[in-house]
C-alpha cells in the first residue's frame, strides 16, 4: 500500500471514528481491483467500509449510507473515488445472532 493510499485510509477511519464512535470499523482498500479506472487513473482510491455503530439505530439502510457519505463527504471530492459501505446497528440486547 502506498503511503498516499494509506493516509487515505487514515484520514477516512479518523472521520468515521469521531463521527459513529463504531463498535466495528473495517476498511478495505479495494483499489487495486479497480486498475485502469477512470477514478484510480486520477489516484483517488476505492475502499470497502463495514461500520457498525449506535448513530445507526432505526435508521433505514439508505439512511444510514447518506450519514456515512454525509460525513467523509470532503473525502469523496479529494481523496476517494468510490466508497462500498455495509452500515449497521451493533446487534440489541437480547437479539438472536443470524445462524449458519
Amino acid at each position: 500500500m502506498s503511503e498516499t493510499t494509506s493516509g487515505r485510509e487514515q484520514r477516512l477511519r479518523r472521520r468515521l471514528e469521531s463521527r459513529f464512535a463504531p463498535t466495528l470499523l473495517i476498511i478495505e482498500d479495494e483499489s487495486h481491483l479497480h486498475a485502469g479506472h477512470a477514478g484510480a487513473a486520477g489516484g483517488h482510491s476505492h475502499f470497502r467500509i463495514t461500520i457498525v455503530a449506535e448513530a445507526f439505530r432505526g435508521a433505514s439502510p439508505l439512511a444510514r449510507h447518506r450519514l456515512v457519505y454525509a460525513a467523509v463527504d470532503d473525502l469523496l471530492k479529494t481523496d476517494i473515488h468510490a466508497l462500498s459501505i455495509e452500515a449497521s446497528p451493533p446487534p440489541a440486547p437480547g437479539d438472536t445472532p443470524p445462524s449458519n
